[in-house]
């Protein structure tokens, strides 16, 4: 059986902890791996309040005490970056977290389905 590679996405919201923590559970094996990222639009800014940076902060601590590292990505396309990510790095699980509101897509589907769509060989976990 391959070893567990497990790509957790968060925003920069503490609540995401969860998401974290379920990635965490998903390790079996020092040869797995968790991978904590946060892709960034990079035409938004970036930490626009306080509370932005203590949140990631925050994850980056949860982050470290589950063996990974927080990855921040700013990017033109954050579907591409995020497949690009999983498949540059063997990606077999992703755990996301639902939007609150539906309208955050891309040509009418969801971040979620649409990395389903690209990524067919990836477990998703969402919560």
């Amino acid at each position: 059986m391959e070893n567990a590679k497990v790509m957790v996405c968060v925003t920069q919201q503490k609540t995401c902890e969860r998401l974290i923590l379920e990635g965490y559970r998903l390790i079996k094996s020092n040869d797995d791996k968790l991978y904590v990222i946060h892709v960034v639009n990079e035409r938004e800014r970036f930490l626009e309040n306080v509370d932005d940076g203590e949140a990631l902060e925050y994850l980056f601590n949860v982050s470290k005490k589950a063996g990974a590292n927080l990855t921040v990505l700013r990017s033109k396309d954050i579907l591409k970056t995020m497949i690009d990510f999983a498949k540059e790095n063997h990606i077999t699980h992703i755990v996301m977290g639902t939007p609150p509101d539906t309208s955050i897509k891309v040509k009418d589907l969801s971040i979620g389905l649409q990395l389903q769509n690209a990524l067919p060989d990836v477990q998703f976990i969402t919560l």
